[in-house]
Formats: structure tokens, sequence, C-alpha cells
């Protein structure tokens, strides 16, 4: 066998545990001026994040709409649905299911670079902490926030950059989901404004078996 054919039929192997072929990786986030000054020496430690929770194309085999957000609280994935069946597939850190959000919600509002105001309840478990925190590379943040809103209501819960990029693939305690800087600069690029964003509750998932048929 021809070592191109061969080479071919293992990229599109399934990767292991994930059951999704991985295509290709998706480009470049777009950075600003700005976002490559920031992020230079940001002032938290590289992480050395797993391959498969690296920004990825893969096959998409559900029926959300192109330019759907989809989040998989149990696989830690977030997908940015695109057309003939493909999308952008992020690794992600989510909240714990105790608080966690879950359900169908919108963008109401997309910020770079934003300030961070802790509600009342993680001001409680967090102990005494400054009601605001500028945005830059050491805000919880990160580069861009995604806020969900239900109607014209915002949930307070957010996709987001994060400044602890070790945690992507886990769930630790806060409920938002956190992406890498990079990743998520990629992703608010793409969105807009009222975009949908499905978010499955744990026991639930967007994975596929090897014939295309959905799990859980």
């Amino acid at each position: 066998m021809p070592r191109s054919i061969l080479a071919m039929l293992i990229a599109l192997l399934p990767l292991g545990g994930c059951m999704q072929a991985t295509l290709a990786p998706s480009s470049d986030a777009a950075m600003t001026a700005r976002d490559r000054q920031l992020l230079a020496h940001p002032p938290y430690a590289q992480a050395n994040v797993p391959e498969q929770y690296l920004r990825h194309i893969v096959d998409y085999a559900r029926k959300e709409q192109p330019g759907t957000i989809l989040v998989d609280t149990d696989a830690r994935y977030l997908y940015y649905v695109l057309p003939d069946g493909k999308a952008i597939r992020y690794g992600v850190a989510v909240g714990e299911e105790a608080m966690a959000f879950s359900g169908v919600a919108r963008i109401g509002r997309m910020a770079e670079w934003p300030d961070w105001i802790p509600t009342p309840e993680i001001q409680a478990r967090l102990g005494p902490y400054p009601s605001r925190v500028l945005g830059g590379p050491a805000n919880p943040l990160g580069a861009r926030a995604l806020y969900l809103y239900a109607g014209d209501k915002d949930t307070l819960y957010r996709i987001h950059g994060t400044n602890q990029p070790e945690y992507i693939g886990q769930a630790i305690s806060s409920g938002c989901i956190r992406m890498r800087n990079e990743d998520v600069i990629d992703l608010y690029d793409r969105v807009k404004p009222g975009s949908m964003v499905v978010v499955l509750p744990p026991g639930r998932t967007a994975q596929f078996d090897a014939s295309g048929a959905r799990r859980g």
C-alpha cells in the first residue's frame, strides 16, 4: 500500500477513547497585537495540554445548526458547529456537577479582556477578594468572555479564557466553561451575539461510536 494512502487511513482512525475522527488541526487563532503583547509573558505556567484537548476539526453527526456552540461537560469538549457535518472541537474545563450550568442559552454579550466582578456566592467561597479584577492575563476570565443569557436574563455563566490552562480537560470548582486563551480567541472570532449555546448535563454526551450513532 502506498505510504500516502496509509497515512490518510491512519489520520481517519478514531482518536483513542473519543470515537471521532480527527481530520486536521483548525487554523491558528487570529490574535490582535494587544493579545500577543499580553500573552507574550503570561503570569502563569504554560501547561502541557493533552493532544485530544487541543483544537481540531472533527466529524459531527448531531443536528445543531452551523454557528451553534455545544458543550459536552462529561467529555470536556466544546464544539463549534460548521456546515457539512463538521465541527471545531476545543478542550475545556467545566464546573463540578453541583455547580455547573446545563440547558440552552444564547450569547447575550461578548467582551475582549473583560474585567471580572465576582458574584456574592463566589465572594463567600473565596473569602476576602477584590470586588472587581481588571482585565488582563492574570484575570480568571482570560482573553475573551461569552456571556450566556436565557431570554434577557444573564445566567451568570460564561465561556471564557483562563489563567489556569493546566485544568483543561478536568472538572473544577467553578461552574463556568474555561478554554485556553488561544482557543477562546479563535472561538470569539467565529461566533456572533445571539448565537445558541447548548450545554449537555452530566450523563449525556455528544460522542459517537464508529457507526455514527450517538452514545448517552
